[in-house]
């Protein structure tokens, strides 16, 4: 669906997916056709369908670069698709071109979350302070580490709007993988919002969720909830797994609960972020987290099957 206008300038048209795919942010030139993040793999087709009932709605033909703002599967899933229909050009965070290059799979993290991403190629890079033309207008790349260490914002300051990606949602922001895993993550957070902050974008459009131009209480509520997990990191740790485990439903659709232990385990990141912060045995933490899923209305439990709510 096309979300909400709130003033975008007209060489810009967005698509609010949901939370399996991405958004999708489309820019109109003269001369070139530019998308933002591109979906799960899963929504490839509608994916296609959906940029191209906009092309033709626009009376253009194609899709002339493609551009990530972080390479989380959500927001690439669908890159392969896109370059085999278009050609497009594609631009990647330069943090992570090395891995994409030798598509390690554990760097770019789909083997860690059990996650899947066709392997796609690159034309180019992209990182903090690089200048990009799209829809006739000059956008910055800012970095926008902590939900995912190499991620980047795009902000256009003549309009003030601010493509944030998972960096900056309406009610928070994405989890903080990094600290799963051992690595640091809340200082980067708070250093990205406090760039945010500093840039005061009149609009942003996030990378789930409507685009919002009640941009001051937003940032409020995001350093309180970032202030809640710092102060105790299991809290992290919980709605991380929580969140994988919503993923892996969204994309099934249904699970059988006598699966859902042994699956867990396999998912490399789920294991460490249980041996870290939850230590629970695998049953426990299946039923922990199946209750939890249920206890938010995020899922249901009939039939012998954890089910999509």
């Amino acid at each position: 669906m096309n979300a909400p206008a709130l003033c975008l300038p007209p060489s810009m048209h967005v698509l609010e997916r949901g939370w399996l795919s991405a958004n999708n942010v489309l820019f109109f030139g003269r001369d070139q056709v530019a998308m933002v993040d591109s979906g799960y793999v899963t929504h490839s087709e509608q994916t296609l369908t959906l940029v191209h009932h906009v092309l033709q709605a626009r009376q253009r033909s194609g899709l002339d670069l493609l551009l990530n703002t972080h390479l989380h599967s959500d927001h690439c899933g669908a890159n392969a698709a896109l370059q085999a229909r278009y050609r497009c050009r594609t631009l990647i965070p330069a943090g992570e071109a090395d891995a994409v290059r030798h598509w390690d799979e554990t760097a770019l993290s789909y083997r860690a979350t059990g996650q899947q991403c066709p392997r796609f190629f690159f034309d180019g890079v992209i990182g903090h302070g690089d200048r990009l033309r799209l829809g006739e207008l000059d956008w910055q790349a800012l970095a926008a580490p902590g939900h995912d260490p190499h991620s980047v914002m795009l902000y256009c300051a003549s309009e003030g709007i601010l493509v944030s990606a998972d960096a900056f949602w309406r009610d928070g922001f994405g989890v903080v993988f990094p600290e799963l895993d051992g690595e640091a993550g809340f200082d980067e957070v708070r250093a990205t919002l406090e760039l945010i902050r500093t840039v005061a974008p009149r609009l942003v459009i996030p990378g789930h969720g409507a685009p919002f131009d009640d941009v001051d209480p937003a940032l409020a509520r995001a350093f309180s909830r970032l202030d809640y997990l710092q102060a105790d990191p299991l809290r992290n740790a919980r709605n991380g797994i929580k969140v994988l485990l919503k993923f892996l439903l969204l994309e099934r659709q249904r699970i059988a609960l006598d699966d859902l232990p042994a699956m867990m385990r396999d998912i490399p990141l789920l294991k460490i972020a249980n041996a870290r912060f939850m230590q629970m045995s695998d049953e426990a933490l299946a039923r922990w987290a199946a209750a939890q899923l249920e206890r938010a209305g995020a899922a249901r439990c009939r039939g012998g099957y954890l089910l999509d709510a």
